[in-house]
């Protein structure tokens, strides 16, 4: 099981409610955490795809990225507001991402 990899996972933070109000998922571990202890509501069709979706990506069925789209979708669901997040370097490894500007 791949609970910590972090290749191919675009970082994403959320704007929770309540006093953990913040959170970033880097990993699958990360992600399973979320759904499982902060998550604000647990019975949308969306927030079953992800919890499904998280099981697969961390035994290897999907990849990382595909589990990704999943758990947006199912933030949206919930009304939790997103922000992607691309660490220093990622824009060299990622060829598909925008370039960034630098300061």
């Amino acid at each position: 099981m791949c609970w910590n990899t972090s290749s191919a996972f675009t970082p994403v933070g959320f704007a929770l409610r309540g006093p953990k109000s913040r959170k970033i998922v880097w990993t699958l571990g990360d992600a399973a955490r979320l759904l499982m202890n902060d998550w604000p509501c647990d019975d949308g069709e969306e927030y079953m795809a992800a919890v499904k979706a998280c099981v697969d990506a961390i035994t290897g069925k999907i990849a990382p990225e595909q589990f990704r789209e999943v758990l947006l979708r199912a933030a949206d669901e919930a009304g939790i507001r997103t922000l992607s997040l691309v660490p220093q370097g990622m824009g060299e490894r990622r060829p598909d991402l925008p370039p960034m500007v630098r300061t």
